[in-house]
Protein backbone atom coordinates (compact mmCIF):
# COMPACT_ATOMS: atom_id res chain seq x y z
CA UNK A 1 0.00 0.00 0.00
CA UNK A 2 1.40 3.39 -0.98
CA UNK A 3 0.92 6.38 1.35
CA UNK A 4 1.95 9.84 0.15
CA UNK A 5 2.67 11.65 3.42
CA UNK A 6 2.46 11.78 7.22
CA UNK A 7 -1.19 12.79 7.10
CA UNK A 8 -2.08 9.66 5.13
CA UNK A 9 0.07 7.54 7.48
CA UNK A 10 -1.77 8.86 10.54
CA UNK A 11 -5.13 8.42 8.83
CA UNK A 12 -4.25 4.83 7.91
CA UNK A 13 -3.27 4.12 11.54
CA UNK A 14 -6.58 5.55 12.71
CA UNK A 15 -8.50 3.31 10.33
CA UNK A 16 -6.31 0.27 11.05
CA UNK A 17 -7.52 0.18 14.67
CA UNK A 18 -10.69 -1.58 13.51
CA UNK A 19 -8.53 -4.66 12.73
CA UNK A 20 -7.18 -4.92 16.26
CA UNK A 21 -8.47 -6.81 19.26
CA UNK A 22 -7.45 -6.53 22.90
CA UNK A 23 -3.99 -8.03 23.46
CA UNK A 24 -2.90 -7.44 19.86
CA UNK A 25 0.82 -7.10 19.26
CA UNK A 26 2.04 -5.13 16.24
CA UNK A 27 5.69 -4.95 15.26
CA UNK A 28 6.84 -2.05 13.13
CA UNK A 29 9.82 -2.39 10.82
CA UNK A 30 11.45 0.27 8.71
CA UNK A 31 14.36 2.68 8.56
CA UNK A 32 14.69 5.76 10.75
CA UNK A 33 12.14 8.38 9.71
CA UNK A 34 9.96 5.96 7.76
CA UNK A 35 6.81 6.78 9.73
CA UNK A 36 6.59 4.15 12.47
CA UNK A 37 5.73 6.65 15.22
CA UNK A 38 3.35 8.52 12.89
CA UNK A 39 1.50 5.26 12.35
CA UNK A 40 1.28 4.76 16.14
CA UNK A 41 -0.07 8.31 16.44
CA UNK A 42 -2.83 7.29 14.05
CA UNK A 43 -3.54 4.21 16.16
CA UNK A 44 -3.80 6.55 19.15
CA UNK A 45 -6.29 8.75 17.31
CA UNK A 46 -8.33 5.69 16.40
CA UNK A 47 -8.40 4.75 20.09
CA UNK A 48 -9.36 8.34 21.06
CA UNK A 49 -6.23 8.73 23.20
CA UNK A 50 -6.01 12.24 24.59
CA UNK A 51 -2.26 12.37 25.30
CA UNK A 52 0.27 13.35 22.65
CA UNK A 53 1.99 10.23 21.33
CA UNK A 54 5.74 10.63 20.95
CA UNK A 55 8.61 8.31 20.13
CA UNK A 56 9.70 6.29 23.17
CA UNK A 57 13.29 5.97 21.92
CA UNK A 58 14.78 7.28 25.17
CA UNK A 59 12.05 6.13 27.57
CA UNK A 60 11.92 2.70 25.82
CA UNK A 61 8.15 2.50 26.36
CA UNK A 62 5.17 4.80 26.81
CA UNK A 63 1.77 3.86 28.20
CA UNK A 64 -1.48 5.58 27.21
CA UNK A 65 -4.65 4.80 29.14
CA UNK A 66 -7.02 7.63 28.19
CA UNK A 67 -8.52 5.95 25.11
CA UNK A 68 -11.00 3.22 24.35
CA UNK A 69 -8.19 0.68 24.75
CA UNK A 70 -4.89 0.77 26.64
CA UNK A 71 -1.90 1.40 24.35
CA UNK A 72 1.72 0.47 25.02
CA UNK A 73 4.32 1.84 22.60
CA UNK A 74 7.81 0.30 22.80
CA UNK A 75 10.97 1.28 20.96
CA UNK A 76 13.91 -1.12 21.17
CA UNK A 77 16.27 0.92 18.97
CA UNK A 78 18.73 1.73 21.78
CA UNK A 79 18.80 -1.75 23.29
CA UNK A 80 21.77 -3.83 22.19
CA UNK A 81 21.30 -6.93 24.33
CA UNK A 82 18.79 -9.57 23.35
CA UNK A 83 18.37 -10.45 27.01
CA UNK A 84 17.53 -6.84 27.97
CA UNK A 85 15.09 -6.54 25.08
CA UNK A 86 13.35 -9.77 26.06
CA UNK A 87 13.14 -8.73 29.71
CA UNK A 88 11.54 -5.39 28.78
CA UNK A 89 9.15 -7.14 26.39
CA UNK A 90 8.05 -9.64 29.04
CA UNK A 91 7.34 -6.78 31.48
CA UNK A 92 5.29 -4.94 28.86
CA UNK A 93 3.53 -8.13 27.79
CA UNK A 94 2.38 -8.54 31.39
CA UNK A 95 0.97 -4.97 31.26
CA UNK A 96 -0.72 -5.86 27.98
CA UNK A 97 -2.37 -8.91 29.54
CA UNK A 98 -3.45 -7.01 32.66
CA UNK A 99 -4.92 -4.08 30.74
CA UNK A 100 -6.31 -5.85 27.64
CA UNK A 101 -4.53 -3.34 25.47
CA UNK A 102 -2.54 -3.08 22.26
CA UNK A 103 1.24 -3.33 22.14
CA UNK A 104 3.13 -1.55 19.34
CA UNK A 105 6.86 -2.35 19.03
CA UNK A 106 9.36 -0.37 16.97
CA UNK A 107 12.73 -2.02 16.15
CA UNK A 108 11.52 -5.51 17.23
CA UNK A 109 14.33 -7.61 15.79
CA UNK A 110 15.78 -8.70 19.16
CA UNK A 111 12.46 -10.07 20.42
CA UNK A 112 10.84 -11.28 17.22
CA UNK A 113 12.02 -14.88 17.79
CA UNK A 114 10.00 -15.14 21.02
CA UNK A 115 6.78 -13.63 19.65
CA UNK A 116 3.94 -15.97 18.80
CA UNK A 117 0.94 -14.20 17.27
CA UNK A 118 1.52 -10.68 16.01
CA UNK A 119 0.95 -8.29 13.16
CA UNK A 120 3.94 -7.13 11.11
CA UNK A 121 3.96 -3.76 9.39
CA UNK A 122 6.92 -2.99 7.16
CA UNK A 123 7.40 0.59 6.05
CA UNK A 124 9.84 1.47 3.29
CA UNK A 125 10.83 4.61 1.43
CA UNK A 126 9.81 4.81 -2.20
CA UNK A 127 12.03 6.09 -5.02
CA UNK A 128 10.43 9.55 -5.20
CA UNK A 129 8.25 10.38 -2.20
CA UNK A 130 5.88 8.67 0.20
CA UNK A 131 6.11 5.24 1.77
CA UNK A 132 5.21 1.67 0.93
CA UNK A 133 3.41 -0.22 3.70
CA UNK A 134 3.30 -4.01 3.76
CA UNK A 135 0.92 -5.48 6.32
CA UNK A 136 1.02 -9.09 7.44
CA UNK A 137 -1.82 -10.40 9.59
CA UNK A 138 -1.33 -12.33 12.80
CA UNK A 139 -2.37 -15.77 11.57
CA UNK A 140 -1.88 -16.18 7.85
CA UNK A 141 0.93 -13.65 7.40
CA UNK A 142 -0.69 -13.01 4.04
CA UNK A 143 0.20 -9.63 2.57
CA UNK A 144 -2.92 -7.40 2.71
Amino acid sequence: MFLKNISETISFGKDFVSNLKPKSIIILKGPIGAGKTSFVQGIGQGLCIKESITSPTFALSQHYDSGSMYLIHMDLYRIESSLSARQLFLEEEEELETNNGILMIEWPELIEPILEIYWTIEINYTSKYGRDFNIYGPKSFKNL
